[in-house]
């Protein structure tokens, strides 16, 4: 590690940031697969402090792809307690129709992960240890690091060369709160390309649901149905691709995906990830940093790393 010298081994645990939505997004799938919501439900319906507003009418789905209608990329300043936070999220106004753009968001899918907690009728923290965790055997994987673990939590380095540990949020635990070690977080790709896992409740969140520039958008994951297109994981990982809303165009049919990616990117002020697999090729990588490089530099690695595996032509 930079900041200490130490070797990584198999137990250094890493933040993985947004790389955790597709935890999320997975506890929703299983969360679909028994029948507890479904994508057009609205939010309010599980979460009645949303009151009338027009979050309360928004179908999750929307919020698990970040096409409620103009959500921002972070929580304003102002929010401060989960009373705050409640009151801005029902007085919220969207800027488009929900379907109509894509703004990723961390209070979008923080959101999503809400009514999730609130259809499983639990604590998001305790279903996630419960409900993926703990059945996918990921046993370095933590919403919260144990104190027993605490030598193993590595520090990151910000850009000013500073170790630093990620700071609680609102809705943190739903957007960027997993840590967890490259061991495990291969296991979760392993799991990812069964489709049996969690009797299913993976697959839910690999159906893609728009078109978005170079990419489609499942739950969570993000899907690149030509993998040798480096251009295309470029733009689709790109700061435009986070900053700026894209057109959103709804999928009439789920399109055939033989030979697809799903990736994600996830980033916090000292550490940087990215995960990647391809189910037909059962083929996949994980990569952990305690350092944010920048998104083109992991996008590059892995790309060379599965080529040089075979996994893209």
């Amino acid at each position: 590690l930079a900041v200490s010298g130490l070797p990584v081994t198999d137990d250094t645990i890493f933040e993985v940031g947004s790389v955790s939505k597709t935890f999320t997004a997975a506890l929703g799938g299983v969360a679909m697969h028994k029948g507890l919501m479904k994508p057009g439900d609205p939010a309010g319906a599980f979460l009645p402090w949303l009151g009338d507003g027009a979050l309360a009418r928004t179908p999750v789905m929307n919020l698990a792809t970040y096409t409620a209608g103009g959500l921002p990329l972070q929580f304003p300043d102002s929010i401060t307690d989960d009373a705050s936070m409640h009151a801005w999220f029902a007085g919220w106004k969207p800027t488009s129709a929900p379907g109509d753009s894509r703004q990723y968001s961390n209070p979008s899918i923080g959101l999503y992960g809400a009514t999730v907690a609130a259809a499983m009728d639990g604590d998001f923290a305790e279903l996630m240890q419960r409900e993926i965790i703990l059945p996918l055997e990921l046993r370095s994987t933590f919403t919260r690091v144990p104190d027993e673990r605490m030598d193993d939590y590595a520090w990151g380095l910000n850009r000013n060369g500073r170790q630093v540990r990620v700071n609680p949020g609102a809705l943190d635990t739903q957007a960027y709160g997993i840590k967890t070690t490259a061991s495990d977080l291969a296991l979760f790709l392993e799991a990812q390309m069964d489709a049996g896992s969690l009797d299913g409740g993976l697959a839910q969140t690999h159906r893609p649901q728009f078109r978005i520039g170079p990419m489609l958008q499942a739950y969570g994951w993000e899907i690149y149905e030509d993998p040798a297109d480096l251009d295309a994981l470029l733009a689709g990982n790109s700061t435009d691709m986070a900053m700026k809303p894209q057109d959103a165009r709804p999928l009439e049919a789920e399109p055939t995906l033989s030979h697809a990616l799903y990736n994600k990117t996830g980033s916090t002020a000292g550490f940087g990830a990215y995960a990647a697999f391809l189910p037909d090729r059962q083929a996949g990588i994980a990569i952990l940093a305690n350092r944010n490089y920048p998104n083109a530099d992991r996008i590059r690695a892995a790309h060379a790393i599965l080529r040089a595996m075979g996994a893209i032509d």
